[in-house]
């Protein structure tokens, strides 16, 4: 979206809008009648991108033609992310027009066939993408030719810089400010709200911001948000860390790399991460938070995001280099990444682990505690708050204390309130089907199973995990359990288990 001058002199026609309630997401769409006389004078064809005006405010959307009598003659609607971008009501006035050409789609078309882009080029690609003037095709071509290890480091850089270019930038004053971040790909892995609870017990300044799921069961936003609202405005964000030193909330609500949340709606329909976006994703959030200070853990294993070491060494020489460049204090983490973290998989199951290690639990997923409490160690020692080898000892004191608990639930409250997560309707425990020992347990076809379960829009749903590897298991005894708020979705996630039955492999003891 942008502003636009009203003495702009770009031929365009008039009409009403009427509100019909479609949910496209972040797709801008407008509607139009095929017998409109807009549509007929300018040859509109469905599909086309328009220029939408109202109120100094501009946007580029693609036509909708409808066929029926929902909208009347002289009449347009538009898609809810469209009314909330141009700031219009029900019977305002748009002007619309054919949209200009988008001049940054030369560099993405340069990309596709392997050129280069420098930071010129990447400010006018990701400044169109935020004002909007990309479709998702447009969006989708542009991630397809930036994937796998096509952008070079001056690239990621280039990238890391447009992104934070083109939103918010906080500021915390002279404080060292600390943040955090997985790179993805292991299920359960939900260390953040306790790092922050810890970090922020312990006197650290930590203004979290988090995504949603990308192609996994959930993102740390999507669990926090079963614990607390975390739709905050910048305002609200700084007011809650102003008072309790941290926050976790939903980075696509408070302006910060806006690019990144268009972008990863693209990625999580491809089902596709792209190496280079992933470290400019990253590293352009915690550069406009205002962090100075990062944590990166690195998961590493066969069926992670991160495969094998040399994918490891490859990935943390481009976020060290690019996090050097603009200024981070990065120490990156490499953790085991050849099994889930925890049991639950899904933002209620996983939230609810988050609980049970806070609040030192007996049944409390040991493996969930250790990875925290190192992490939030090292944290606390890169910042100084903490002596090199006592960090890890400080942050379990906060644990075995109950400070760290009493630290989330204070920013849960201050979010607008502590809830509690839901509960799944269905629930069926897959069994094994032999005696033997866990060898395997493959992160992604659990976390499929999740998905097809529900997770992460079905907030209750997804996968409790009730095996490790090395475990002994007996016949019929439970590997996980599957949670749905639904039966059809059960049944989806039953009939993909039908195909796919080796998520938890057992080596038979015959």
């Amino acid at each position: 979206m942008n502003e636009m001058d009203p003495s702009t002199d770009i031929r365009s026609h008039v009409l009403k809008l009427r509100r019909l309630g479609i949910e496209t997401h972040q797709e801008t769409m407008i509607y139009m009648r095929q017998d409109c006389h807009v549509c007929r004078s300018e040859g509109f064809s469905a599909q086309a991108r328009i220029a939408v005006r109202a109120r100094g405010r501009s946007i580029v959307a693609t036509l909708g033609r409808i066929t029926s009598e929902l909208l009347a003659p002289g009449e347009a609607s538009l898609s809810e992310s469209a009314w909330r971008l141009l700031a219009v009501t029900d019977g305002d006035e748009v002007h619309v027009a054919h949209a200009p050409p988008v001049e940054s789609l030369g560099h993405v078309r340069a990309k596709i066939y392997g050129r280069q882009l420098d930071e010129t080029a990447m400010l006018g690609i990701v400044g169109d993408i935020v004002a909007g003037r990309y479709a998702d095709v447009h969006l989708a071509a542009f991630i397809t030719a930036c994937s796998g290890q096509r952008l070079g480091q001056n690239e990621v850089l280039a990238l890391t810089r447009a992104m934070v270019a083109a939103g918010r930038r906080l500021e915390w004053g002279n404080r060292l400010v600390a943040d955090k971040h997985c790179v993805g790909g292991l299920p359960g892995n939900r260390t953040t709200p306790i790092v922050v609870a810890i970090a922020a017990t312990c006197g650290l300044t930590i203004p979290k911001t988090s995504s949603r799921a990308i192609t996994s069961p959930a993102g740390t936003a999507d669990t926090m948000e079963t614990l607390a609202p975390v739709d905050l405005d910048v305002t609200a964000m700084r007011r809650v860390v102003e008072k309790e030193g941290g926050c976790i909330v939903w980075g696509g609500a408070v302006d910060l790399s806006p690019a990144d949340d268009i972008l990863i709606r693209i990625e999580r329909a491809l089902d596709l991460d792209s190496e280079g976006q992933l470290v400019a994703s990253v590293l352009s959030k915690k550069i406009a938070v205002g962090a100075t200070h990062v944590i990166l853990d690195l998961p590493v294993g066969p069926t992670a995001k991160v495969r094998s070491d040399d994918d490891a060494d490859r990935l943390s020489v481009v976020l060290g280099e690019t996090a050097l460049a603009a200024g981070l204090s990065v120490r990156i983490l490499r953790t085991d990444g050849t099994q889930p973290v925890g049991r639950g998989i899904g933002p209620a199951l996983e939230a609810r682990d988050v609980v049970s290690v806070l609040q030192n639990a007996a049944d409390a997923p040991r493996d969930l505690l250790r990875r925290s409490v190192a992490l939030a160690g090292h944290l606390l020692e890169l910042l100084g708050r903490a002596p090199g080898g006592t960090g890890i000892d400080m942050a379990e004191k906060s644990i075995l204390d109950g400070s760290a608990w009493r630290k989330l639930q204070a920013i849960c409250v201050a979010q607008g309130g502590l809830r509690e997560p839901p509960t799944a309707a269905y629930l069926h425990p897959i069994e094994a089907s032999t005696r033997g020992r866990v060898v395997e347990i493959d992160n992604r076809l659990l976390a499929r199973i999740a998905k097809f379960a529900g997770a992460p829009g079905a907030k209750a749903a997804g996968v409790l995990l009730h095996a490790a590897v090395g475990q002994r298991v007996d016949v019929n005894e439970p590997l996980y359990t599957i949670h749905a708020e639904s039966r059809g979705e059960l049944e989806y996630a039953l009939d993909y288990i039908t195909a796919h039955r080796d998520a938890v492999r057992v080596a038979s003891d015959r």
